[in-house]
């Protein structure tokens, strides 16, 4: 049970105006870098980092690193149901929250783009969240694995995953969630993010683009995301547009 002076501590973090800006900035799921909470809280960065090193200390906020950068989430599920119910109690009040931006402004890398030898952006997280919701990928913060079921679905595709069981030969994690640079939520990494990423290269649902990363959906994969995972393409790029258009 907790006591009275450990409820009070995390009530007074949640409870200032900067600090309770900035988780409600992470509550969409995302990973947002010190920069972009400064922005969403209306503070300078520097002050920023002070009030994230507290919530990090306190644990209600975890701090991801994807190469020299560091991005901050929401610590857990108790912590997201804390602050979502604290959101519902102040419903009634009236608010204005900063819109962020994140990723690349160009339209083409928000939808589509590879990550290494892997899926990203918008065509990259739809794909993953497709997955988690058929029940054929189960994916966390730290880890992720292909149900037995989704090992099927994989299959049916012309995806083989040889010796699922355990790390492949050069000790590669087969499955993993990557955080998204632009959509700032997991897609999927390791060997099955590679291996999908070469299916959707072979099948010619995406070609690549000229001297970027960014690669394009084709007609034909219009039609295999729309069947095999419920994916509208049209939809990727009409959600870019629109996040641009809020943060112009």
């Amino acid at each position: 049970m907790a006591t009275t002076a450990g409820f009070a501590e995390i009530a007074a973090l949640a409870g200032d105006p900067a600090r309770a800006a900035m988780l409600h900035a992470l509550m969409d799921g995302r990973a947002l870098t010190a920069t972009e909470l400064a922005f969403a809280a209306g503070i300078t960065p520097q002050t920023a980092s002070g009030h994230l090193a507290r919530l990090t200390e306190a644990q209600l906020l975890a701090v991801e690193r994807q190469g020299r950068h560091r991005y901050h989430r929401i610590a857990d599920r108790g912590v997201a149901r804390m602050v979502e119910s604290i959101m519902q109690v102040a419903s009634t009040r009236r608010g204005t929250s900063r819109p962020v931006r994140t990723g690349p402004r160009d339209l083409a890398l928000r939808t589509a783009r590879t990550c290494y030898d892997h899926l990203a952006g918008g065509l990259g997280v739809a794909l993953a969240d497709a997955l988690v919701e058929a029940g054929h990928a189960v994916i966390e913060p730290d880890a992720g694995l292909i149900t037995a079921c989704g090992q099927v679905f994989l299959s049916s595709l012309g995806i083989e995953l040889p010796g699922y069981s355990k790390p492949n030969g050069n000790g590669r994690v087969l499955c993993r969630p990557c955080l998204d640079w632009s959509e700032r939520r997991a897609h999927l990494g390791g060997s099955i993010g590679a291996l999908l990423c070469s299916h959707c290269l072979e099948a010619g649902w995406v070609r690549r683009l000229e001297d970027t990363r960014a690669v394009a959906i084709t007609p034909t994969g219009e039609v295999a995301f729309r069947r095999h995972f419920g994916i509208d393409a049209a939809k990727l790029g009409n959600r870019s547009s629109s996040k641009d258009a809020a943060a112009a």
